[in-house]
């Protein structure tokens, strides 16, 4: 068992090397490229208490956390995109996504938003290794319109090179900057959904222009995770 877990691990790495390899100076193209993610802010953690959101192994900044809640806790469960021009749709969704509730995203939001945005058909869309975005319907319907942009080769488990993981973190650093928190699932997806839309040109356009760095820093890691 072991063995394969390192098998596993090694082939993901060499994954992330060929990836990056081929891409590492990439500077005007990414503003190509419109990333795309999901993320799930929490109203209350198993403790009781109020917990936003945070990364997997990073501590939880106490002003995120307050006593009183509704009850029932939960969670809203959100799917964005933004591209160097713009912020772009920040879709609430109410469960956890399948392909079906995927494909309705990609139909409805990313199709008018790439065309939009990049009329010559230049432009990319980057979605990770999530299982709904592996599905035959979604690999269909992109088959169906390579003609209008291209679905961005992603290697897997690799978080340190999606700047929209930064933007996640931007809203949960303004919902826990908020004098009074939400205490209920709707109160909770409104400031989400603001705190998106308020998020400045100069921040996102910032995250394009460090992905060369992540790069290099991929390059330097030998595949391995970095600092992102």
């Amino acid at each position: 068992m072991q063995q394969s877990i390192c098998e596993a691990t090694t082939r993901t790495t060499l994954r992330r090397m060929g990836y990056n390899s081929r891409r590492p100076h990439w500077v005007e193209d990414w503003k190509n490229v419109a990333w795309s993610d999901e993320s799930r802010f929490l109203l209350r953690h198993s403790d009781g208490r109020v917990r936003i959101w945070h990364k997997q192994n990073e501590d939880m900044d106490p002003s995120c956390l307050v006593t009183t809640v509704q009850a029932g806790g939960g969670g809203v469960m959100v799917w964005g995109m933004f591209s160097w021009h713009t912020l772009g749709p920040l879709v609430p969704i109410g469960h956890r996504l399948n392909a079906t509730a995927y494909l309705s995203i990609i139909s409805d939001h990313v199709h008018p938003f790439m065309t939009t945005m990049y009329p010559s058909s230049d432009g990319y869309f980057q979605q990770d290794y999530a299982p709904c975005h592996k599905a035959r319907i979604i690999s269909n319907w992109f088959l169906e319109h390579d003609n209008e942009f291209t679905v961005l080769k992603w290697p897997p488990q690799s978080p340190d090179l999606d700047p929209i993981e930064h933007l996640w973190d931007v809203v949960e650093r303004e919902l826990c900057a908020l004098d009074v928190h939400s205490t209920n699932l709707h109160q909770l997806q409104d400031a989400i959904l603001s705190m998106w839309a308020n998020i400045s040109k100069e921040c996102f356009q910032h995250l394009f222009e460090s992905m060369p760095r992540r790069i290099k820093a991929v390059l330097k890691a030998k595949g391995a995770q970095t600092q992102y």
